[in-house]
């Protein structure tokens, strides 16, 4: 199953993988004017990956076959600062 991944010139780290090339007719408008006019990144054969960098290859075949479009957003951000102050809180608790 080939797959075209298009990155978003709005949302940082924020791809939209369709089955075909510029066939953007299974993903909704809405969506497409949240993502902004795609870039290509690149085209892959699914079928000869095991995984995929930041997504679930099975959910992404899943999603191309029953939707035809997947939507990876970026992964949450971490708060250093939050867990620093958690384990701060941990410590002063265990004295």
């Amino acid at each position: 199953m080939l797959c075209v991944i298009y990155k978003s010139p709005k949302k940082a780290q924020t791809y939209l993988f369709i089955k075909q090339r510029d066939k953007f007719e299974d993903v909704p408008e809405a969506l497409m004017a949240m993502f902004g006019t795609p870039t290509l990144v690149t085209i892959i054969n699914l079928d000869n990956k095991d995984k995929l960098a930041l997504a679930d290859i099975n959910k992404v075949r899943e999603n191309l076959n029953n939707q035809g479009f997947y939507l990876q957003l970026p992964p949450p951000q971490e708060d250093l600062l939050k867990e620093h102050k958690e384990q701060m809180k941990l410590k002063s608790q265990q004295v």
